[in-house]
């Protein structure tokens, strides 16, 4: 069935099952484009930040919608949202709107080649709304379609609208309270939800950005004794233009024996939690894949904000108990094994940061060199950081290294973790990243 803009339906005359179905939104640009789905309460406002479905906060809170992406080359996308609305009290939710929003500010929803939405169940397709953009002007987001619960039945509208003013006016339009921006350099409008949210501190969090409020309250509901970390992660972010990167995140930790006090004195876990507040800004998910390394490389279960607490003891049974054969150092051999992973067996078009924590005695430097000349065309950037160590060799010459496309990795030492600010150590840890995401878009190492 073909919809047409205005039209409404109930989804149990297109569907035999409408509680449980797919919106696919396929479209064509040239430019980026972020698609979200708002969950709105009774008088259509906001209900709640977690029931914003969108790439950095793929579900809600009880998986009542989950997307997903697909690509099928550079300019052709695909979003997936799984519906399951027995799991929605539509007393609570009646409402979920698909939006789509230009995230390059030189960009209107006018310069869209293509944008359908495809009601599908059981990979068959039942209705299919086609968007025309001949007739938009400067608009900067659209309202698609709508799935919302009225007369007993859940229904779908397709609607078409648009907004000049992008985010901004579609939260407003939903209800949220914009905060006037204090600094120029805020990119996303910042919100409060109408319901009234528990927030991360009275203070504050209404002039927080939506992406950092999705954030802190993740940090917040899982990890609380990570809230101050997180901020100063955020503000470092915000400071390199990062906070609406989105990009993979790896872990490489030493595993050598002189990194036995490191362990046990709990300075790698602190290491981790240091690096899942980018985690959770940078990836999908909010986890990290994590390798540990000595003689042999060896992949540990992705660190994620149900694991972290107390990880370095209880995975696989605890740093004491890892099988990375001998334990000495072999840098080239976890090198190869994570561009490996990234390059042929979980590959995608996302960036990737990896961090790599060494104490030092590192050897084999025309081994790492020439690793990492050949992985300067692949979509990595490592981050190598020397931790209460001496004798880096090849990883203090980074900065030198030539035979590259571009320069993928930086260097920096400290005595230990905790020897520098959190402040300090992520305006380290991010200070050459940017460049590296320029320079990988101008040689096509990275689309988009």
């Amino acid at each position: 069935m073909q919809l047409v803009s205005g039209q409404k339906i109930a989804l149990n005359q297109l569907i035999q099952n409408d509680t449980k179905f797919e919106l696919v939104v396929q479209w064509c640009a040239d430019f980026e484009v972020d698609i979200s789905s708002f969950g709105l309460g009774q008088h259509e406002r906001l209900y709640h930040d977690d029931y914003m479905t969108f790439y950095n906060q793929p579900q809600t809170p009880q998986g009542e919608i989950q997307l997903s992406f697909e690509q099928k080359h550079s300019s052709s996308n695909r979003a997936i949202f799984h519906f399951d609305l027995s799991q929605i009290d539509p007393n609570q939710t009646p409402r979920f709107v698909i939006c789509a929003t230009a995230a390059d500010a030189h960009s209107t929803m006018r310069d869209l080649q293509s944008c359908q939405i495809d009601l599908q169940s059981s990979a068959q397709v039942f209705a299919t709304y086609a968007l025309n953009t001949s007739s938009l002007l400067q608009e900067k987001a659209l309202m698609l379609v709508e799935i919302y619960f009225k007369n007993h039945a859940w229904r779908m509208a397709a609607i078409g609208q648009g907004f000049n003013g992008g985010l901004q006016a579609l939260v407003e339009h939903f209800g949220g309270d914009v905060a006037e921006p204090a600094p120029p350099s805020s990119v996303i409008p910042p919100i409060q939800a109408a319901k009234t949210i528990p927030s991360v501190s009275a203070a504050g969090t209404s002039g927080v950005d939506l992406k950092k409020k999705i954030v802190l309250d993740k940090i917040q509901q899982s990890a609380p004794h990570l809230i101050e970390l997180t901020k100063k992660s955020l503000l470092s972010l915000e400071k390199n233009n990062l906070l609406n990167v989105k990009a993979r995140v790896a872990l490489i930790l030493d595993y050598s024996g002189s990194m036995n006090k490191q362990y046990q004195n709990g300075d790698v876990q602190r290491i981790l939690d240091r690096i899942m507040p980018l985690a959770v800004n940078f990836d999908d998910d909010g986890c990290f894949e994590c390798w540990a390394f000595a003689e042999k490389a060896l992949r540990l279960s992705d660190v994620s904000l149900k694991n972290l607490n107390h990880y370095i003891e209880t995975e696989s049974g605890g740093h004491k108990y890892w099988k990375a054969g001998a334990r000495v150092n072999n840098e080239p051999a976890v090198l190869e094994r994570v561009l490996t992973y990234f390059t042929q067996e979980s590959c995608s078009d996302l960036p990737v940061y990896v961090v790599f924590i060494s104490d030092g005695g590192v050897s084999e430097a025309r081994k790492i060199k020439k690793i990492l000349q050949e992985a300067s065309v692949h979509p990595l950037f490592w981050q190598f950081v020397g931790v209460g160590g001496k004798n880096y060799g090849v990883l203090e010459k980074l900065d030198h290294m030539d035979g590259r496309v571009v320069d993928n990795c930086n260097f920096f030492a400290v005595d230990q973790i905790d020897s520098l600010s959190e402040a300090e150590l992520y305006d380290l840890l991010l200070q050459e990243f940017p460049q590296w995401l320029s320079a990988a878009k101008d040689k096509n190492i990275l689309r988009g």
